[in-house]
């Protein structure tokens, strides 16, 4: 089923030049790219996206990251989008990722991991309206 999934190259990977290889893999895995934007995200926009994780001990730390500098949101589809986009990316921990994943090659640490990914439906649908309210989403 044809789907639309957000995913965010984070601050690390952008400073570390690491933004056309990352979307280089993105694309040669079959997805379709419908909307990008640089931006730098400021401490309550970075709280508001990660609303989730608020009152978790690693809240702050996570705010602090991912509003130190410019990241790339990527608005991306193809058939079962979010579990292949997680898969393509790895899992959180750079060191436990699969070889060859986004975060195997240029993640870290677990916050500094290279690359953010919807990992659901209902998120993706939030966190695409969060960065691209203008873009249409009933495919979800």
């Amino acid at each position: 089923m044809l789907q639309r999934t957000l995913t965010f190259i984070k601050p690390d990977a952008m400073n570390e030049g690491h933004v056309g290889e990352i979307v280089s893999m993105i694309e040669a895995a079959g997805f379709r790219l419908l909307a990008a934007k640089i931006q730098c995200l400021a401490k309550d926009e970075a709280e508001r996206f990660y609303e989730v994780h608020r009152g978790k001990d690693f809240f702050e730390g996570l705010i602090e990251y991912a509003s130190s500098g410019p990241i790339l949101a990527l608005c991306i589809e193809k058939d079962d989008a979010i579990e292949d986009l997680r898969s393509l990316v790895g899992v959180t921990d750079p060191k436990e990722a699969a070889e060859g994943t986004v975060r195997a090659l240029f993640g870290h640490t677990v916050r500094k991991n290279a690359i953010h990914a919807s990992d659901g439906t209902a998120t993706a649908e939030r966190e695409i309206r969060f960065f691209f309210p203008e873009i249409e989403t009933r495919l979800f």
